[in-house]
């Protein structure tokens, strides 16, 4: 019980100290926001600070900080330290500094960013790179609600299909639609359902927890997953939402164009990610309770391990908001990584977003290639879950080089000494993509990387920590190089 009371100690306290500091790193000024300076009416609009944080919450947790860390707990409650640690150190910092990069490019999305501060031919791979895994976590969160809605309604996979065709049309209408008429109205409710379903669970949580504190301790079950799931790299890839996320740099633009102040964004972007962190903390205690308390738990998959949680400390009437939340996290993730997708196309190609038809053009392939991932996850599902793993590592990547970009950023603009709140966790992230990608060897339910069988653990991370190094040095160049801020 102490690690988790201190962990969610520790995130209060970071927010407003280490919390300051970023900030006055980063500094925030009155300058003119995007949506003061240059608003379209569609992407680009002004909203109440209370609604842009609740946007962003949902933006950014998705189901990842309720199943992630169901699956990441299972490497032994040492999660509980490096939830709150990297959170406060990697993930608010990256959330904050994304946030910020795009305020000051005018609502820039993380392509241009990219191209900006780290060349054109850096990011003409990973541009694409980033809009493929959008439509990836597309493709996944409508799958996934539409299974869970299929297996709560039963008809079979008539149920399915229709609930495909209904999140997928949500989808769509969400992308084209003005950010304040869908996403604006419903976000918030569906934030608030997800702060108080989690306060639910913690306060039942800290009950059981004082009554038998040893079910806050590593389970035995643990020990088989360990073995073939080191802690370093792949805690950091398991773990996503929670600690840090290159999914979070993708979402923070759209809130970045609905801000009517940058003194706004160290509760929306630094904030919302230590809550995340607190909520992640949470559903990870509840996860390691109920694989103590049985232990059967741990053969099942995390949807099913969560209504288990919500069942065992809330009772089972929480069994069909369970799924209801589960669906509700799904789709506030999957619409705006479409969303995030056209606009990352839009200004990759030059096509400008603020008439509808322009809009319509450039979601229509993305639409198309959406779908096709649908037909073929669900006829070859071994191959998509495979996949899947892929993007797992694909979003960390995108966390190294946001950082990166940030270092770059800082130094052309003079505060080369605060660049290293950006380039320690860059180069950290950089070393866990490298030596995951080195060393995964195919077998134990892990990808296969980019050498048959994987490197050793040691020479992976080895060659890790080079890469670490030549790309900090990479970035401390370019921002020497100067530039405009």
């Amino acid at each position: 019980m102490s690690w988790f009371l201190g962990g969610l100690a520790f995130l209060a306290a970071g927010y407003f100290l280490y919390g300051a500091v970023v900030e006055r790193v980063l500094g925030p000024d009155g300058r003119d926001t995007p949506c003061i300076a240059n608003p379209d009416g569609v992407d680009t609009l002004p909203l109440p600070q209370w609604k842009n944080m609740l946007i962003q919450l949902l933006n950014i947790a998705g189901v990842g900080p309720v199943i992630g860390v169901i699956l990441g707990i299972k490497f032994g409650k040492v999660a509980l330290l490096v939830i709150p640690v990297g959170c406060l150190f990697m993930g608010a910092v990256h959330d904050f500094v994304a946030g910020m990069m795009s305020i000051r490019m005018g609502g820039a999305n993380l392509p241009l960013i990219v191209k900006r501060f780290l060349g054109r031919g850096y990011a003409s791979v990973f541009s694409w790179a980033m809009v493929f895994l959008l439509l990836l976590v597309v493709t996944v969160f409508i799958n996934v609600p539409a299974s869970l809605i299929a297996k709560t309604v039963g008809c079979g996979p008539a149920a399915f299909w229709w609930a495909v065709a209904a999140i997928f049309a949500y989808y769509v209408a969400a992308t084209l639609f003005p950010v304040d008429k869908i996403i604006g109205r419903v976000y918030p409710i569906f934030g608030a359902l997800l702060v108080v379903g989690s306060a639910a669970v913690f306060a039942a949580l800290l009950v059981a927890g004082f009554r038998n504190p040893g079910i806050l301790a590593d389970c035995p079950g643990f020990a088989a997953f360990k073995e073939s799931n080191p802690i370093f790299p792949c805690l950091f890839v398991t773990i996503a939402c929670g600690i840090i996320s290159g999914f979070h740099a993708t979402q923070s633009p759209i809130v970045a164009r609905t801000m009517t102040s940058e003194r706004q964004a160290k509760p929306t972007f630094f904030g919302m990610m230590i809550l995340e962190g607190v909520i992640a903390m949470v559903w990870a205690a509840s996860a390691l309770a109920i694989y103590n308390i049985a232990p059967e738990n741990l053969k099942l998959a995390g949807p099913a391990v969560l209504g288990n949680i919500a069942t065992h400390f809330l009772g089972p009437w929480m069994g069909a908001v369970t799924v209801f939340a589960i669906v509700v996290l799904a789709i506030t993730s999957g619409d705006t990584a479409l969303r995030s997708a056209r606009l990352g196309v839009g200004e990759m190609l030059g096509i400008g977003q603020k008439g509808t038809a322009r809009r319509l053009s450039t979601t229509a392939p993305l639409v198309v290639v959406v779908a096709l991932l649908l037909a073929w996850s669900n006829r070859d599902a071994r191959s998509f879950n495979s996949l899947w793993n892929y993007f797992a590592w694909g979003n960390q990547m995108i966390s190294a080089t946001t950082l990166m970009c940030a270092v770059v950023w800082l130094v052309r603009s003079g505060r080369g000494a605060g660049s290293l709140v950006a380039l320690l966790p860059g180069m950290f992230m950089t070393c866990v993509v490298v030596s995951f990608i080195l060393w995964t060897p195919g077998t134990g339910g892990q990808p296969w990387g980019l050498v048959p069988g994987g490197l050793s653990l040691w020479l992976s991370v080895a060659l890790g920590a080079a890469a670490a190094a030549v790309f900090a040095a990479y970035s401390l160049w370019r921002g020497r190089r100067g530039g405009d801020d």
